[in-house]
């Protein structure tokens, strides 16, 4: 193989990824799939769109190697193809946070509500959870918690905070957490315990951010 053809064949096979992630829905598809494997029915949920349209953006992530599947009775189950890949869709998101503003300012609106609600960096709530003094809440999806969560976390999904609230003592202040930076489930946690009374807190990240930082 000649140099040219060499290159020309390597470069078209990572161009291959560039095309799989030219959609917003294919990258809020493998977003999603960090938190753990879902049924197609449960992504096309999530991502407000048909099954079949769910389905056709799999098969092109399928296609690109970016994610595999499995079946269980009815269901076909997707997940992240490899670590690598999970890797790889933060650090797409962190280059578009450090090269476009706009993400940052919007974010700070919609999820930390113009800087109105409290939050907590990974280190200040290490320092808290050894000290005893937060009680730090997952909110989202059981199932998402089951395939991971952070240390000392308890499982309350937002659908069901309201249930949860005598359980939950006044004299700890409360950290949430959900899918991430752009998951709004943390952000109505917290606000919905300080309607109540608590101190709360959001932590401006997830599961996955906690990954990575363990790397």
């Amino acid at each position: 193989m000649e140099q040219r053809d060499f290159k020309d064949f390597v470069y078209g096979e990572f161009a291959r990824i560039g095309k799989a992630i030219s959609s917003p829905k294919r990258i809020e598809l493998l977003d999603l799939l960090t938190q753990g494997p879902k049924t197609v029915e449960a992504l096309a949920t999530n991502t407000s769109m048909s099954i079949a349209n769910t389905s056709k953006h799999l098969q092109t992530l399928l296609e690109a190697k970016l994610v595999t599947f499995s079946k269980d009775k009815n269901y076909v189950i997707y997940q992240l193809a490899s670590q690598q890949v999970l890797m790889f869709v933060l650090a797409l998101k962190g280059t578009a946070e450090d090269r476009i503003s706009d993400i940052n300012i919007l974010r700070e609106s919609h999820i930390l509500r113009d800087q109105s609600l409290s939050t907590i960096s990974f280190e200040e709530l290490e320092e808290k959870l050894n000290s005893g003094t937060v009680t730090l809440l997952d909110v989202r999806p059981a199932d998402e918690f089951k395939h991971g969560h952070l240390p000392h976390a308890l499982s309350v999904p937002i659908s069901e905070l309201e249930s949860h609230l005598d359980s939950l003592s006044k004299d700890k202040e409360i950290v949430a957490y959900c899918r991430g930076p752009y998951c709004v489930y943390a952000t109505e946690a917290v606000e919905r315990l300080k309607a109540r009374g608590f101190r709360a807190t959001l932590l401006e990240a997830g599961v996955s951010e906690w990954k990575q930082i363990q790397h």
